[in-house]
């Protein structure tokens, strides 16, 4: 049995700002911390994995540049993505039985939600799928969907968990923090988040023949408003719906995403 983990670093427990994610803070110290603690979250993931059937898994270094760990730091059973996958939000996923989001945040606007945002806290505000106001989970798991594979697992603060239950159901949620806002949250020991990151991970490689597929009504519209207002784009391909926000039909989510890109 092949799982497939995507990582964030927004949702990971020690993380309780944008200080420990973002270089413009100039908190090298704080980036540091979070890179450990990235890497915990994962091996702790990985163990869950291999108790609950995995043969196979990889790790999808997800966050920013998809550089924020190194092979020495994750468990050798387990094979690690990093960088620039072109064209592919989740690179080698065909063929999982299932997807683990790990460490990962609830929309943008959503309140008290630690490091809330949508791809871009910088230049997206808002991204509706088909009508629907849609943050990284549902991304994701549309995309994993169009690939024949269902998101078994979702990790974060309770405002995250709160937002998979809604998009996926069926999916294990596995909060391991509390969020107070955007920047403030209640962090639990490592050592018992990382040991529910495990008993959940079990847990979700065991039910995931069960898991259903999140699936998109096609032709897919992609709605995106922009934090402020941009040159929008020239392309006939799209509609221009105000100064900030514009719509874009495709035959995928993952082909409409990377039109965007």
């Amino acid at each position: 049995m092949k799982i497939y983990i995507v990582t964030d670093n927004e949702g990971l427990a020690g993380v309780s700002s944008a200080s420990y994610i973002s270089p413009a803070f100039e908190r090298q110290d704080l980036i540091a911390h979070t890179r450990k603690l990235l890497a915990d979250e994962i091996n702790a993931c990985i163990e869950g994995c291999v108790r609950g059937g995995a043969a196979e898994i990889i790790v999808r270094d997800g966050h920013g540049d998809g550089q924020n760990v190194t092979r020495a730091m994750i468990d050798p059973r387990a094979d690690l993505i990093c960088g620039a996958t072109p064209g592919e939000l989740l690179a080698d996923l065909d063929g999982s039985a299932g997807v683990i989001l790990l460490g990962y945040h609830a929309k943008a606007g959503t309140p008290g939600a630690v490091c809330e945002h949508t791809m871009s806290s910088l230049t997206w505000q808002n991204m509706w799928i088909n009508g629907r106001l849609t943050g990284e989970i549902g991304i994701c798991a549309y995309i994993a969907g169009e690939h024949g594979v269902p998101v078994i697992m979702v990790s974060g603060d309770d405002k995250c968990c709160a937002e998979a239950a809604e998009w996926l159901p069926e999916a294990v949620t596995c909060q391991v923090k509390k969020g107070f806002s955007c920047n403030g949250a209640r962090i639990p020991a490592p050592e018992k988040t990382n040991a529910l990151i495990a008993a959940k991970a079990e847990e979700a490689v065991r039910r995931s023949a069960e898991m259903p597929l999140l699936l998109a009504e096609k032709p897919v519209t992609m709605r995106l408003e922009l934090v402020s207002r941009q040159h929008l784009p020239v392309n006939p391909a799209y509609k221009h719906i105000d100064a900030r926000t514009w719509e874009l039909q495709h035959e995928s989510v993952e082909k409409a995403f990377f039109f965007n890109m």
